[in-house]
């Protein structure tokens, strides 16, 4: 049974270059990848896919660019096995990935999602440690020391807390990943909404804690960019009202209340304050300290 890897494209060709021979690199062959090209301006990566000979890969480009949320949508829909990733383009393989999903997978087949064992990596792709992963490794993240699945109010209470998954690197049961949407109007967030509606259907989660997977930080993406001056904290704080609301909705109170402290997202935003302050940017100081000590 194949691993259905997809890269929605949109970014530095270098970076996705790097990220399509990690999994060209892969030690088990039982993959597949299509590049889905969001019609980016520079063909570099149409020219790459182009010189790549091996019937596993597909790459296609659309007509005109549709936006990150549109082009996950795309990716869910052209999944033909049984569990897909879909990749950020900047993000890299280990040798391991496809073998520790596919076994992961095969010991628990009722997992609908697989958060396999992860380390980051910045701009020039050395291995880094930051403040916001050592909080979501170490002080966030259930504690498991072999695979550990997780479902209901406390992995929802858990994730409130503090999200301390990685996007790309999360394997999806195809058959449910189908079953909820990306939602609109959350373009930073809408990772962590999809897989919480997947935990309020009812959903498991499988912790896999096998090192496979490398999460690129960077200054230049847009989550990081919009941390900076503020603005990305809006979006999260329309986003635990929703899932508040969800919560209340199932008899999950304590995750509830969790989604409206989300406490160590106001401790992110007062830890940005002093940069605000740094650089006196008057409308960031103010939107970090709405985030920090509001409701």
């Amino acid at each position: 049974m194949p691993l259905d890897i997809f890269i929605p494209y949109w970014g530095e060709p270098a970076y996705m270059i790097e990220t399509v021979e990690s999994v060209l690199a892969q030690e088990n062959p039982d993959w597949l990848l299509t590049v889905v090209d969001d019609a980016y301006p520079t063909l570099e990566i149409r020219d790459y896919m182009a010189t790549i000979d091996d019937p596993r890969v597909k790459y296609v480009r659309k007509e005109q660019n549709e936006g990150i949320t549109e082009n996950y949508r795309t990716c869910v829909g052209l999944a033909t096995e049984e569990v897909m990733v879909i990749l950020g383009c900047d993000d890299v393989l280990l040798p391991n990935y496809v073998d520790v999903i596919l076994k992961a997978h095969k010991r628990f087949p009722i997992a609908a999602v697989i958060q396999p064992g992860v380390e980051v990596i910045d701009e020039d792709s050395r291995v880094v440690t930051t403040l916001a992963d050592t909080v979501k490794q170490k002080l966030v993240k259930p504690r498991a020391k072999g695979c550990k699945l997780v479902s209901g109010e406390a992995i929802a209470r858990n994730l409130m807390h503090g999200d301390w998954l990685y996007w790309p690197s999360l394997a999806f049961r195809t058959e449910k990943i189908r079953e909820v949407e990306f939602r609109e109007g959350f373009p930073i967030i809408q990772d962590l909404a999809l897989v919480m509606d997947m935990i309020f259907q009812g959903d498991q989660l499988l912790i896999e804690p096998t090192l496979c997977f490398r999460y690129r930080r960077h200054s230049n993406s847009a989550s990081s960019t919009k941390l900076v001056d503020g603005s990305r904290f809006a979006g999260e704080r329309e986003y635990f009202e929703v899932a508040a609301a969800q919560a209340e909705e199932l008899g999950w109170y304590r995750a509830a209340r969790s989604a409206r402290l989300r406490t160590t997202s106001r401790a992110h935003a007062v830890w940005l304050l002093p940069k605000a302050v740094a650089t006196r940017n008057s409308s960031a100081m103010r939107a970090l300290a709405r985030h920090a000590f509001g409701k």
